[in-house]
């Protein structure tokens, strides 16, 4: 049995010489005709072609009623068959066929307006989790001015769809949604990749709220997701906002989330007193600020003197990297240096801070000390860049390289396959900060390195603070049974220089000595 829309058959065909004519006619009779209509259209009906073809139509489909009609295609006549799968008079076909193409539209414009109807609900909807989506949420918001969004994040997901793989990470991100939805009276939506949205329909003052998402972490701080025999166990972070202003909402929530999980507590609470939008106003202008000095070649050297502490003379030169914005502002590395690798042009200053320094040191006999991270050391790239650099320079068997520890080394591998590479050019190694955060004596023990930079925050007071002293004493004291010559760093008065040349440090620099210069003292003569 055939279906409604089975009912009607068209076909159509194109001629454009009446050689054509037999083929057209031979499928048209192959086509099923138990009720035939054949609109005939041309420009001009008194040709050849037009009449062959409708002697032939005629003759050979006598029982097909045919309809001549004009068009305006001068280049072709055209031919449009349609079939009936009933029995028709040939006088009632062309009503038939009239009330079936407008049965067939009114059936296609329902189902048009189905598939739109599916579109749309697909628009708004998360295709894994079946949850309202983010648009759905936007529209929701449109419809009323009282309430209160809370964001639930799932924190290790990450780990869990690197370990598992991806279609467990779906998995859990289902079965976390469903958790929320059975333990919660709200409308919970799916707004991106791990996180959900909560809608409360009123809005909450602060201490309401702070008391609704504590009684809310209660009850989600403990989800497991069983997948087979392994029971995932999942954390969750919450953050919501609290203001008069509903403007920027989402990006306000978005920034208590980040906060919460930045320091590790269960929520976070946004108000506008927070001033968040500045930290992040400030991160993109110094972001626009710092792709401008890359590209304009405007990251420089400055350079600050580092004296024997035995001969009082100048020995060396630590080349310390500095920004200038586009009215050549100076500005810290503290600032743009963090930005910088935020924004993935970090390894561009250091490529610049190296080449410029290279530059003025080929040009004197001073050694002189550039800054490397360890993201600079594990990188195949600057690694590359640092031997090619070595060896083509006079200057290799001058320069030391000051490891600046921002976390803990992890792979000690690699830093001892970058030191006996440089070595081989003369270059030398130098732990900058040591005292401080993450350096320390383990490091000594593994590390083959020339020079050890005492932080300043234990040389700054050591003229007064006892326990300084005595930290200093007993790096300097180890430092010298290693053979590893020491640098105090922020020598800042001549008290602070009388202490560090009485424990026997080799090397002073600070402002006590000198600032950073722009130029070193060759340059200046």
């Amino acid at each position: 049995m055939k279906k409604k829309d089975d009912i009607l058959h068209i076909n159509s065909f194109k001629l454009m010489s009446s050689t054509e004519v037999s083929g057209v006619v031979r499928s048209i009779l192959e086509l099923q005709n138990t009720s035939m209509l054949i609109h005939l259209s041309s420009y001009m009906h008194n040709t050849v072609l037009v009449q062959n073809l409708k002697l032939e139509i005629e003759k050979k489909l006598p029982d097909a009623k045919l309809a001549m009609l004009n068009h305006d295609h001068k280049a072709y006549t055209s031919v449009v068959v349609y079939n009936l799968d009933k029995k028709i008079q040939k006088e009632d076909i062309s009503d038939e066929i009239l009330r079936e193409t407008l049965t067939n539209d009114i059936a296609k414009s329902e189902d048009l307006k189905n598939c739109k109807k599916q579109l749309l609900n697909k628009y708004f909807t998360d295709h894994l989790t079946s949850f309202p989506n983010l648009y759905q949420l936007r529209k929701d918001l449109d419809d009323n001015d009282d309430f209160c969004l809370i964001t639930i994040a799932i924190d290790n997901f990450d780990t869990i769809n690197n370990f598992y793989g991806f279609m467990v990470g779906d998995y859990t991100i289902e079965q976390v949604g469903n958790y929320l939805v059975k333990n919660m009276d709200e409308k919970i939506y799916r707004v991106s990749g791990t996180e959900f949205t909560l809608y409360l329909e009123k809005s909450l003052d602060f201490y309401s709220l702070k008391d609704y998402l504590t009684k809310l972490y209660e009850k989600v701080k403990h989800v497991t997701v069983k997948y087979q025999q392994n029971d995932i166990n999942i954390s969750l972070t919450l953050a919501s906002c609290v203001n008069i202003n509903q403007d920027n909402l989402f990006s306000k929530v978005s920034m208590a989330l980040k906060y919460a999980k930045d320091n590790k507590i269960p929520f976070w609470i946004y108000e506008d007193r927070m001033g968040f939008e500045n930290e992040y106003e400030s991160n993109l202008n110094i972001s626009n600020v710092v792709r401008h000095a890359v590209e304009k070649s405007k990251i420089v050297p400055y350079f600050q003197p580092i004296i024997d502490n035995k001969t009082s003379k100048l020995h060396k030169y630590e080349c310390l990297a500095r920004l200038l914005d586009e009215n050549d502002n100076v500005i810290s590395p503290s600032l743009f240096i963090p930005v910088s690798k935020s924004i993935k042009v970090y390894n561009l200053i250091t490529k610049i801070i190296i080449n410029k320094s290279f530059e003025i040191f080929e040009k004197n006999e001073y050694e002189f000390s550039i800054n490397l991270s360890m993201e600079d050391i594990i990188n195949s790239e600057m690694f590359n860049f640092i031997l090619q650099k070595l060896k083509y320079s006079n200057a290799s068997n001058r320069v030391i390289f000051e490891i600046v520890e921002s976390e803990a080394i992890k792979d000690f591998q690699k830093i001892e396959r970058f030191i006996n590479e440089i070595r081989r050019y003369g270059a030398r190694i130098a732990i900058d900060d040591f005292g401080d955060g993450y350096s320390n004596f383990a490091y000594l023990m593994k590390m083959n390195v020339d020079f050890l930079k005492i932080d300043g925050s234990l040389i700054t007071d050591i003229d007064t603070n006892k326990t300084s002293y005595l930290v200093v004493e007993t790096i300097v004291e180890f430092a010298n049974k290693l053979g590893i010559e020491t640098i105090a760093e922020f020598v800042h008065s001549s008290t602070v220089m009388d202490k560090v040349k009485e424990m026997g440090i080799d090397f002073s620099q600070g402002y006590y000595i000198d600032k950073p210069l722009v130029e070193i003292e060759s340059q200046r003569e």
